[in-house]
Parts: structure tokens; sequence; C-alpha cells
């Protein structure tokens, strides 16, 4: 499948694209095993089982029966047993041990919640694929891709759990998650009222959908990152693509441009060209999500405050164009090059990748349709209005489905989602993704905690020395309300399912 993406579909891709590079650092197995996480020189290990389950393949038809393994992680050494609560994770679009090991906010609270933690893989990615290898072979077997699946096997799994862990049987637990896991953790608590007592969703775009937001918001926050970040930096990266078309329109210039930017394979022709402003403005999106306030790991190996490090290549847009290019390759080589131990740039390391991408442009080509568009003046990028026909035409070149625009408003309720509770929605203000989440209180029990400092689910990495007091405030916030969710579950009496309560 991945041959499918052509060049000129890059900029679509752009908009299919998360913006995660789910790439597995770790080897996965079958026993229990110990995984060392740097961050800012703070080694943190942490100790986990690998189990399977068994669920089916598909959760609401009935003719097809077959079913396949589920991997989930469990960390049970701070669970008080008998009733203790399960703080679960509900996996996002790669391989579940690299959400483990960057989900440090759970491993931090569960002695003092005396927690058992549960990361649950997401179908399709991982080691978790119904199929197989056969699993990306074509839309037939793509077919079971889908959130509602997801969720569904979230359920079946946490059920499966309590009635075979001793001691889980009337245990409260939390669902977790961050950006599309924090969609499916406040999703799951919706949908799943009685198998989660509540729900924590980090910097979750749930209503990124049609209609819901303006397309521009998502790039306007990115603008606004760089803007805040040095003089003259956004002004620089708005002129770059003019600067750009005409140094590209030459051969000469395409040579140019290729060896300046130490590019792994040179730039040849017009759509090349498209295709490296793509990559470019994947790469200043990627900076948004992670300007985290310390070195860290998260996509790339990057500095403190790494927009700022970016910015100072970036301080006059008045340059001549090649002076201009010569600092947004500085810039760029930030992000791609911090360690100083990559020979060239790869303009393809991220528009395209492996099967979690893969899985990520299906589902945003069937439910996940999120509009995103740039105007070109309140944001520091080319023009590119939402057309949702070029996108779906794309949709099915790439996979022969087409999306359905207002299917996941349609599921999950839109903005209508007053009637729910016990949700947390945490969203950090330098987070593009914030566009389109939860930021204000929507009942007393559907709350929002925003994190001004923050960048993308800021508040469920590890503590750290130097985080800003807005997120340490926000996980003092985000761990009294799951303690009063457990508090609350253990002064019910216990329900089971064939009783009323």
């Amino acid at each position: 499948m991945a041959a499918g993406f052509r060049p000129d579909s890059v900029v679509i891709c752009v908009a299919l694209l998360r913006c995660f590079h789910v790439l597995s650092a770790f080897n996965s197995p079958n026993l229990a095993r110990q995984v060392a996480v740097s961050s800012n020189a703070v080694v943190n290990t942490v100790n986990y089982n690998t189990y399977y389950f068994k669920q089916k393949i598909d959760h609401f038809g009935f003719a097809e029966d077959a079913t396949f393994k589920q991997r989930y992680l469990v960390a049970d050494q701070h669970w008080h047993k008998d009733g203790g609560p399960i703080l679960f994770y509900t996996g996002n679009e790669g391989d579940i041990t690299w959400f483990c090991n960057n989900t440090g906010f759970m491993w931090d609270v569960a002695e003092e919640l005396g927690a058992m933690l549960v990361f649950a893989e997401h179908r399709y990615y991982g080691e978790s694929l119904p199929f197989g290898d056969k699993s990306y072979s074509d839309a037939k077997h793509l077919n079971f891709l889908s959130s509602e699946q997801a969720l569904a096997d979230f359920a079946v799994l946490i059920e499966g759990l309590k009635r075979t862990v001793p001691g889980a049987q009337h245990s409260p637990v939390i669902a977790i998650g961050g950006s599309y896991g924090g969609m499916l953790a406040a999703w799951l608590r919706m949908k799943y009222p009685h198998v989660v007592v509540g729900a924590l969703a980090s910097s979750a775009p749930i209503w990124q959908f049609t209609d819901l937001v303006p397309c521009g918001d998502f790039y306007k926050i990115v603008t606004q990152d760089f803007s805040m970040s040095g003089m003259g930096c956004s002004e620089s990266i708005s002129k770059s693509w003019k600067a750009i078309d005409n140094i590209s329109s030459t051969d000469d210039g395409l040579q140019w441009l290729s060896s300046a930017f130490k590019l792994c394979s040179p730039l040849r022709k017009k759509e090349d060209a498209v295709a490296f402003k793509a990559w470019l403005q994947e790469t200043w999106v990627n900076l948004a999500m992670v300007d985290y306030p310390y070195e860290a790991n998260f996509l790339q190996p990057l500095p403190a405050w790494p927009i700022k490090v970016v910015c100072q290549f970036l301080k006059n847009p008045y340059r001549p164009e090649k002076d201009l290019l010569n600092g947004i390759f500085l810039a760029v080589n930030v992000y791609y090059n911090h360690t100083g131990n990559a020979p060239c740039l790869n303009i393809s390391q991220t528009a395209t990748g492996n099967l979690g991408y893969i899985g990520w442009y299906y589902q945003a080509c069937t439910e996940m349709v999120m509009p995103m568009c740039t105007d070109g003046s309140s944001d520091m990028f080319e023009l590119q209005s939402w057309d949702f026909k070029a996108f779906s035409d794309e949709c099915y070149s790439l996979f022969g489905v087409r999306p359905r625009a207002d299917w996941a408003t349609t599921v999950y309720g839109g903005k209508n989602i007053s009637s729910h509770s016990n949700i947390v929605f945490s969203n950090g203000g330098l987070d593009p993704w914030s566009g389109g989440g939860v930021t204000r209180n929507i009942s007393k029990s559907v709350v929002a905690i925003m994190i001004p400092e923050g960048a993308h689910h800021l508040d469920l990495r590890y503590n750290n020395a130097y985080d800003p007091k807005s997120v340490l405030q926000a996980r003092a916030l985000e761990v009294k309300y799951m303690t009063e969710w457990i508090k609350e579950a253990s002064e019910n009496p216990k329900c089971p399912h064939n009783q009323v309560c």
C-alpha cells in the first residue's frame, strides 16, 4: 500500500497525516521486560508484562466470527488488590510499547493511587493485526479498522480482565489517552459508561470534524507558536514558499535546493518541489506539537523549547531568497539533525512510513475526516482551502474507499456531549490540536483544563524539573478528579450485570 503514495499526493497527505511518528523503538517481547526512557538526562525505568487477549474481528456483525490476538501491557507493582483502581490507556495509532514509555504521568501516579496500569494496543497497529501480514493488503482486510471496533475491543478487554484477574472484579477503571488515544478515552466513557468510571482525554481533538470548528484554526495556532518564539520567525517561513517556487523553477535551482538542504535524494522536477514544501510544512507542525520546555525525544531528539531555537535562524524575513532558505535549512536541521548524526535529510521521512502511517491514512479516509485549511494571511502557510471532493478522490485512489464526512459527529455526538459525565479534557495552549479540543467546561463533571505553556499532551509526560507551573497544576487537578471518581465508585454498592442498581 505504501507504493500508492505518489509525490503529487503529498499535499493531500498532509491533511491526512496526524503528525505522529509512531516508530517502534523496541522489539516486542512475550515476557516481562524493562525499558529505559531518557528525558533530560533522567532515566525512567518501567516494568510491565505483555499479554494477548482474544478479540472478535467484527464486534457488530455475525457473519465474521474469526478472532485475533490483541496485545496489552500490565504493570501491577503498586496495585492494591481487591477493588484497587485500574488506569487503562486507550492505545493510539501505533505500537503500544511506544505509548507505554511516553506516558510517564500514569507511571508517576500509579503508587499514589494504588493503581494497576494497563496499556491496550489498538487493532491494526503494533502486533495486534487481525489478519496478520494480510491486514493491510486491501480494503476488504482493512474494513474492520475503525474507532468503534477499537472501543469495543477496549470494553471487552476490560470486562475480561475483571472476570479473570483476582481482586479486579469491582475495580474502578479510568480511561486515559493522548491525542487520538485521548479521543478514544473520552468516547469510551461516553459509549461504555458502565465499563469505565471516568476518562482523562489529553490533547483530544474530538471536535476537529466537519462544521464543528473552523478548518483554519489548526494552522493558526502553529503560526502563533512561531510568532511568539522570535521576531520575524513566522514571517520568514511565510516568505520561504515563494522563494522555493522561484528557485525551483529551473534545473539549476532544484540542484541548489538539493545541495543547500543536504537532501538524501535530489529534487529533479517541479513535483519534487511540491513534496519538498509539504515536508517543510509538516516539519513546522511537528515542532509546534513537541515544543516542550526540556530536551525530549518524542518525535525526534530535540532541544528544550525547540521553536525558540529554530527561530534564531529566522530573524530576518527580508533577506535575499537564498540567504532566507539557508536559514530555513538551519531551522529544519534542528528538528531532523539535532544530534548531528544525520548525513543527509530525507524528505520522505515523514511523508510515508510504516503500517502505522497507512493505518491512520485509512482511518482518515473513512470516519476520521478532519477538515484543515490555510489562508496565507492569518497563518504562515500557502493558501490551501479544504476540498472534500479532492480529499475523497485521493482516498479512493489510495484505498478504494470514500470518506463519510459526518460519521464521527453522528456516532459521537459532536458538541452535544453535556449528557455525559466524569470526563476531563486537557489541552495545551501551544498545541495546534487544541483548536479541535474541548477548552471550556461543558458541565460540572465534563470539564476542561488549559495548560498555556503546554504542547501536545505535555501533561501525560513524566514529571520534569523544567515543567512549567501550569502543567504541574493540571496534573494535580487531574489526580484530584480521578481520586473523586475512584471514591465514588468504591462508595456505590456493587452492581452485577444481572441486577438493577
